[in-house]
């Protein structure tokens, strides 16, 4: 959608700038009404998938840590950028840097987290391997 409002303009920036619009203020809605309690459950999660995963050894636990602490690194990029969105009156070629910045950064996040997700399964494939359990 950013490259198509970028190449073309007119209505497609337009309604870019409206979903752009409509989504962070619908992401700075629920951050603003629930956003403390979202962040206490979630650490609530995580403290116990942490203590599962790391100090139980429960594999389940450590793939799901494994696969939901990017997310919520993703999550908080996502808001981050709802806020410069609705605080600051950007131009569209500003709109159209920002996006892209987000998308770079959420790619990013994305690969060193499989990266990572992956390394951790072979070590403990060899690990298992090797001790036999």
């Amino acid at each position: 959608m950013v490259t198509r409002a970028r190449r073309k303009e007119g209505q497609a920036a337009q309604d870019l700038l409206d979903i752009l619009r409509i989504t962070s203020g619908r992401l700075l809605y629920i951050a603003d009404e629930a956003g403390l309690w979202i962040i206490a459950v979630g650490m609530f999660f995580f403290t116990g998938c942490v203590l599962l995963a790391f100090v139980y050894n429960f594999e389940f636990a450590q793939a799901l840590f494994l696969l939901a602490f990017p997310m919520t690194l993703i999550s908080l990029r996502s808001l981050l950028t709802a806020r410069m969105l609705h605080n600051n009156d950007l131009t569209l070629e500003e709109v159209f840097t920002l996006m892209a910045r987000h998308r770079l950064i959420i790619q990013c996040i994305g690969m060193v987290s499989i990266f990572v997700t992956a390394m951790w399964g072979m070590y403990q494939n060899l690990n298992i391997g090797i001790l036999g359990g």
